[in-house]
C-alpha cells in the first residue's frame, strides 16, 4: 500500500507528523510533502526537527517540484491525506488552483477518483470556508475536521491526536488499533 501525506501550515501539524509516522509503523510507503509554512509551523508548534520529520517517510518531495511523481495521474497510490489542510490550501482545490506539489497531487487524486481526506484546521468558519468544503465534498474528497471525541475517555493530547489518525487509517481502509472503538456499556 502506499499513501500520500501533504502538511501544509495550518495549526495542528502534530496531525500530519502521528499520520506519517503510524502509516510507517503499520509498513505502508508513505510520499510526504510539508509545504514551506508547515515547515515554519512544526518549528512553532512542536520538539520536532523537519529532517526528522522526513525521514519518517518512505519518500519525501519537494513542495516546488512539479516533477515529481506524485504529480501524475500515472503515480499509481491508494489515497492522499493532507493534514492539517490550510484553508489557503482547501481553495486552491476548490478552484482547481494547483500551484505547488500537494494541491497538484490532491487535484490528481481526485481526477483518479481515488480517496482525497482533508482535514481543514480553522474555526470559526465563514461561508467561503463552507462552500469550499462542500464543491470539494462534491468532487469526492472527504472533510474531516481534527475533532476530538471523548468517548475513549482521553487524557492526553496524544490520545486526541491518536484518535483522529485512527480514524483517517479507518477511512483508508487500514486496520489499526491507534484509539479505543466505541462501544455500549
Amino acid at each position: 500500500m502506499r499513501i500520500v501525506v501533504g502538511i501544509t501550515g495550518a495549526t495542528g501539524a502534530v496531525y500530519g507528523i502521528t499520520l506519517v509516522r503510524e502509516l510507517t509503523r503499520a509498513g505502508i510507503e508513505t510520499h510526504l510533502v510539508l509545504s514551506q509554512w508547515a515547515k515554519r509551523t512544526i518549528e512553532l508548534e512542536t520538539d520536532y526537527k523537519n529532517d526528522s520529520i522526513e525521514q519518517l517517510a518512505a519518500v519525501t518531495h519537494n513542495a516546488e517540484d512539479m516533477t515529481a511523481p506524485i504529480a501524475s495521474g500515472s503515480f499509481q497510490h491508494d489515497g492522499m491525506v493532507i493534514a492539517p489542510c490550510s484553508m489557503k490550501t482547501l481553495a486552491a482545490l476548490a478552484a482547481g488552483f494547483a500551484d505547488n506539489l500537494i494541491s497538484r497531487a490532491a487535484d490528481v487524486t481526485m481526477k483518479e477518483k481515488r480517496p482525497l481526506i482533508l482535514l481543514p484546521r480553522e474555526t470559526p468558519l465563514h461561508e467561503i470556508h463552507l462552500d469550499n468544503m462542500l464543491k470539494l465534498a462534491r468532487a469526492g474528497a472527504v472533510i474531516m475536521p481534527p475533532v476530538p471525541a471523548f468517548y475513549h475517555r482521553p487524557t492526553t493530547i496524544t490520545d486526541l491526536v491518536m484518535q483522529t489518525t485512527g480514524r483517517v487509517m479507518d477511512l483508508l481502509g487500514i486496520n489499526n488499533s491507534l484509539a479505543p472503538r466505541w462501544r455500549e456499556t
